[in-house]
């Protein structure tokens, strides 16, 4: 199984500036390929990474700041933008802005890298044209290197090893009958069928005044200066805690679930399209813009796609299957009488049935709606409540099992144990 091990690196200036101009280069590269991936698709032609590897070889002699970074770097970097077209379309993959793009570089030759261990807190890896790089050793590497990807985030440069570690995903789970859902929420990040709340701050108080007086200066900021550049420092500073609180979160949380489950069950949301902005345009603008962007940070925020793709991820170490069904009304639904009717959400945290009288709380009832989904997304021919025709047969359910997801984090997994419920 192949698996991700990431560390912080100690550059020295020589290997910093290196490593700054090894991204700079492969950002040329990219947008370069961009732009003419787009001319080609604009004449109604194609181009492919085997055309655009020949002429990038060609390029160096006219370029010869091309070749100062490794080849096969700039080779996968082709490689990346091949893949990113094919997958969202030549006109969708972005381009790579040198304000809001941090410099990254793969070394995709695991035979080339040579990685040990100097001591109880330090290790070194052999890199291509950078030398033998310091990197603390937080964790055992276990397994045998197969790539490399140099990033930097704020002033701290990392490195990710890409893993054999010999493992391979269960046939049959430990718990075979175990089955959640689980309701991803604005106000509890995740709520389960089981009744457990999972949920944690990602931002102290004394960290949200600081971050908005920072963003007020940043406001008076002349745009290029050294001021704007120092106070966009302090900004990711903070921004960069709170990130890796939420990714710790959905680890934890998604190796928990698919440590105690054999299937865990998720609403199948489009978190993309859910925070797009409501601006619209000036001929035509947006309605109830402002609540509308509170609510996309509030989506952002608890990380509902981060933790999906945590417990894919989670999901190949114990033989989990993760079902996404349709969310239609599982909100709106009683759980024990299958009523529907919006009225029966009195409030964010209490849902009381119009119908039956069955009270509880309003995340709890939807989990547990999301859970009886996986199998049958309507009742039978029962009434759903809405001026439209009822359906007969449930609509299609997706499986993952997370065994293509190599960029989410490894984490290992926790004996099963319930979490302390938050208050309402």
């Amino acid at each position: 199984m192949l698996s991700g091990r990431r560390y912080r690196l100690e550059l020295d200036a020589a290997q910093a500036g290196l490593c700054e101009m090894f991204g700079d280069v492969c950002r040329a590269v990219w947008n370069t390929g961009l732009e003419q991936r787009r001319e080609y698709r604009r004449r109604g032609a194609w181009m492919n990474y085997v055309p655009q590897a020949a002429e990038l070889a060609e390029a160096k002699e006219d370029f010869p700041w091309l070749a100062e970074a490794p080849s096969h770097v700039l080779q996968q970097t082709l490689r990346d933008l091949d893949r990113a077209c094919r997958e969202h379309g030549t006109f969708r993959v972005r381009w790579r802005s040198k304000a809001r793009w941090s410099p990254s570089f793969r070394f995709p030759a695991g035979n080339r890298i040579m990685v040990e261990r100097i001591g109880r807190r330090w290790g070194r890896a052999k890199l291509p044209k950078l030398g033998w790089v310091r990197f603390r050793w937080s964790r055992p590497l276990d397994g045998v290197v197969r790539s490399a990807t140099v990033t930097r985030r704020g002033r701290h440069w990392f490195v990710s090893f890409l893993v054999e570690d010999g493992r391979a995903t269960p046939e049959r789970h430990a718990m075979p009958q175990a089955a959640v859902g689980v309701d991803r929420g604005v106000r509890i990040a995740a709520t389960t069928s089981d009744g457990d709340f999972h949920d944690r701050p990602y931002v102290t108080p004394g960290e949200a005044k600081r971050l908005r007086r920072l963003q007020q200066r940043l406001s008076r900021c002349e745009r290029g200066s050294n001021r704007r550049r120092s106070v966009l420092a302090k900004i990711n500073a903070i921004t960069g805690r709170v990130r890796d609180r939420r990714a710790d979160f959905c680890a934890q949380t998604a190796a928990e679930l698919a440590a105690c489950n054999a299937v865990v069950v998720l609403e199948d949301l489009r978190t993309r399209s859910m925070t797009a902005s409501a601006a619209g345009t000036v001929e035509e603008p947006g309605r109830n813009v402002r609540q509308k962007a509170g609510l996309n940070r509030a989506i952002l925020d608890n990380g509902w796609h981060l933790l999906e793709l945590a417990l894919r991820n989670a999901a190949r170490t114990t033989g989990t299957a993760v079902v996404l069904v349709n969310p239609a009304y599982t909100s709106q639904t009683c759980h024990a009488c299958k009523h529907v009717d919006p009225t029966s959400r009195e409030s964010q945290a209490a849902f009381g049935c119009t119908a039956c009288g069955h009270r509880d709380h309003a995340d709890v009832n939807a989990a547990k709606n999301i859970l009886n989904a996986a199998g049958h997304a309507v009742s039978g021919r029962g009434d759903l409540g809405t001026s439209r025709s009822v359906k007969r047969q449930p609509p299609v359910t997706r499986t993952r099992t997370g065994r293509s997801s190599r960029a989410a984090r490894v984490t290992a997994i926790p004996a099963c144990k319930g979490r302390e419920e938050v208050k309402r």
